[in-house]
């Protein structure tokens, strides 16, 4: 789905099923701020900074997300011992940061935790059913990092519990950032924007 009018199609229709801008933005791979573009009418065209990240054909076999999360492990592992880190859990961000974490998490022989934002943008939940996330070192793991809003409150909650985010990690970074809140930020790959 590249075509503008398909994407603006998809939003709306989205929107009247009742999802939130972070929901659809999420289901449709491209940034909160692009949504509210493509929903308002602001926007009719992708510039060269908007940039869609689909993953579908490594997430339709467990089997490749595995591997994935296998390099993601790698990566965490050369962190951590660069730094003279350790952790306790891996944290995953729902929806998709949590399929990755959870291989990831087996990898590293680690606690599991599941950290949901709120649709809102104010803050979010731990999922009760997995590893409680106070007083814990921690990696956190999404899928895309974009604006920096999801991981940044995902530390600032961490923090509330008195757990500290040694890492975070994700598929694809869409920024030149290195950091998040002073966190380090790695990633399989990242996007950059060349202009001419």
């Amino acid at each position: 789905m590249t075509d503008m009018k398909e994407l603006i199609r998809r939003a709306k229709e989205l929107k009247e099923k009742g999802f939130s801008e972070r929901e659809i933005s999420e289901e449709l791979n491209l940034s909160e701020t692009t949504v509210s573009g493509l929903l308002s009418g602001a926007l009719t065209e992708l510039t060269s900074e908007d940039v869609r990240i689909v993953w579908r054909s490594i997430g339709v076999f467990p089997r490749r997300v595995k591997l994935i999360a296998e390099v993601m492990a790698d990566i965490i592992e050369e962190e951590l011992k660069k730094r003279g880190e350790e952790i306790d859990s891996v944290v995953g961000v729902a929806t998709n940061g949590s399929i990755f974490a959870t291989f990831v998490a087996d990898i590293l022989d680690t606690e599991l935790i599941i950290y949901r934002p709120t649709p809102t943008g104010k803050g979010g939940h731990f999922a009760s059913n997995y590893a409680n996330p106070r007083r814990k070192r921690v990696v956190i793991i999404d899928d895309i990092y974009d604006t920096g809003a999801t991981l940044e409150k995902a530390i600032a909650d961490l923090e509330e519990f008195g757990s500290k985010a040694v890492l975070a990690v994700v598929l694809v970074n869409k920024t030149p950032k290195d950091f998040v809140k002073g966190v380090p930020l790695r990633a399989l790959i990242r996007t950059v924007v060349i202009r001419s």
